[in-house]
């Protein structure tokens, strides 16, 4: 099962509220909407009962987005806690916010990221950084290897 965890291109989230003295805002902004350009998180259950979240390539992932996708997660979980394999491949950044919303997860029993690049692996410390103690997390450059480690974390194990 996969579910599209953030609003898709044209589709509306409320927005930030407008500044009275910006001179530049327009209608959308003014009716409390904005839309979002932003390419789909991805989140489905895998077998062995780890959920897998994509985020997209060559985007800067934001709280709103973040959060869709952590209450997409907590659907696919069912009350339980699961292994999440978290996909950062080609990522540009993670927001204070996003970075929040994931290491604050009540439905993970493991995090287990997984990117390519050296950059892929400095956005991976940043949110291992930010994790709490009790959910263990590591970074892998092989998804495989990720699957294997997260299998230790899974009640279908």
């Amino acid at each position: 099962m996969t579910i599209e965890a953030t609003a898709g291109p044209g589709e509306l989230i409320p927005a930030e509220p407008a500044d009275a003295n910006d001179a530049g805002h327009d209608a959308a902004h003014d009716a409390g909407v904005r839309t979002l350009a932003r390419v789909p998180i991805g989140v489905r259950l895998r077998e062995g009962g780890i959920i897998e979240v994509a985020l997209p390539a060559n985007e800067e992932i934001e709280g709103p987005e973040a959060r869709v996708a952590g209450a997409a997660v907590r659907a696919l979980a069912h009350g339980r806690r699961v292994p999440v394999l978290l996909v950062i491949t080609g990522v540009v950044g993670i927001s204070a916010e996003a970075r929040h919303v994931y290491s604050t997860s009540i439905a993970a029993s493991a995090f287990a990221l997984v990117g390519e690049s050296p950059v892929d692996r400095v956005i991976a410390h940043y949110l291992l950084r930010s994790r709490t103690e009790t959910i263990p997390a590591q970074f892998f450059l092989s998804e495989a290897e990720a699957i294997g480690w997260l299998g230790r974390y899974s009640s279908e194990h």
